[in-house]
């Protein structure tokens, strides 16, 4: 069964990416960074902080939920065990390589920046996501599988008339909310290796997939509510911001992360499902420069802090610095070389249509 290519959740991940880019670029310069693993800027930009806690309640959510849709599509043209051997070669060798070939390059810039003693022990770091998306497939596939056999079925049919209505969606922030209370994080938007992640991640991952289940219904609702959830999103942020100094009760966090997520699908899906040569282009590069882009982010932190400049500048070369280079070892290199191509999630050979763009651009 074809399903047509949904742009909008492309555009959606590759936007994502770009922003995660730039919150890590900004968590050099709070002065709490090393206590997260980051090196530290001796000269804080603490007021750069307040717009990236418009990001940090939602930032790595929509990259669960984005990824649970992201199966749906999968399974339509994959039985169960073709989809577990892609996933595997996409997820799980990327996630092994990078263990041991990208996260020792980050630390050992780290150790050098801080001036500590080489060492290295194996570990995920920023790629604790993928390990956690691999899990996810293998805990939900058996469920989806199944919803899939049923499909016209009294649950889809009942989820449909759920997700039709402006309410539907937002009754999913109730499990999120009480994974809130229960698991009780200390900081909410802190996801990597921690319960709160996992569980989060899970929610998000499964609800994500029976969003797309649902069918039309879903998408007619966010597209024709999206401004209403957004402000919603605000109305909470602001209450955050006000009232809590941005560290509200994880239920209201948790409240707050799905309005923005369901706003940005609404917004997504009205303007951008839509096809274009650069987001072909972007969106096989994002993954590759989401691995890489920690060990990049912290070598221009490394070349460009001890520069005597404004914060706010150094703040901009190092994000300018990032994405150039990411953007060049995956063009010059990842995208190029046929035996790393599997290593950074992309599939091993280099196409004839590939080929020849890769040709004509260098001609």
């Amino acid at each position: 069964m074809k399903t047509a290519r949904r742009h909008d959740i492309d555009w959606l991940r590759v936007i994502t990416i770009a922003l995660l880019l730039i919150y890590h670029i900004a968590i050099i310069f709070q002065p709490w960074a090393m206590f997260v693993g980051f090196v530290r800027s001796e000269q804080s930009l603490e007021g750069l902080w307040t717009p990236m806690t418009l990001l940090n309640v939602w930032r790595i959510p929509i990259l669960f939920f984005v990824s649970g849709m992201g199966l749906f599509f999968a399974m339509r043209r994959r039985n169960w065990k073709q989809l577990i051997g892609e996933r595997t070669r996409r997820i799980l060798l990327p996630l092994l390589f990078g263990i041991v070939a990208i996260a020792p390059l980050h630390m050992f810039i780290f150790q050098k920046f801080y001036k500590l003693p080489l060492g290295y022990y194996p570990h995920m770091g920023h790629l604790w996501f993928l390990g956690n998306i691999f899990v996810y497939v293998l805990l939900f596939l058996p469920v989806f599988y199944l919803l899939k056999q049923r499909e016209g079925g009294v649950f889809q049919q009942v989820l449909g008339s759920l997700m039709s209505n402006p309410v539907g969606p937002l009754l999913v922030s109730l499990f999120f909310m009480l994974e809130a209370i229960l698991v009780e994080p200390q900081v909410y938007s802190i996801y990597a290796e921690t319960w709160h992640g996992f569980f989060l991640g899970a929610l998000a991952f499964f609800f994500g997939y029976l969003f797309v289940y649902s069918g039309q219904h879903f998408w007619d609702t966010v597209k024709k509510w999206h401004w209403g959830y957004l402000a919603l999103a605000l109305s909470l942020y602001a209450v955050r911001y006000l009232e809590f100094q941005l560290e509200a009760p994880g239920y209201l966090m948790a409240l707050e992360s799905n309005c923005w997520i369901l706003g940005i699908l609404g917004l997504g899906y009205r303007y951008l499902n839509r096809p274009s040569g650069l987001l072909q282009y972007l969106s096989q590069a994002a993954y590759p420069v989401y691995i890489i882009h920690m060990f990049v982010m912290y070598l221009g932190a490394l070349l460009i802090l001890p520069l005597k400049i404004h914060p706010f500048l150094q703040f901009v070369a190092i994000t300018v610095f990032t994405f150039i280079v990411c953007y060049l070892l995956f063009e010059f290199l990842i995208r190029r070389i046929w035996f790393l191509r599997p290593l950074f999630g992309l599939k091993g050979k280099v196409g004839k249509e590939v080929a020849k763009k890769i040709m004509a651009s260098d001609a």
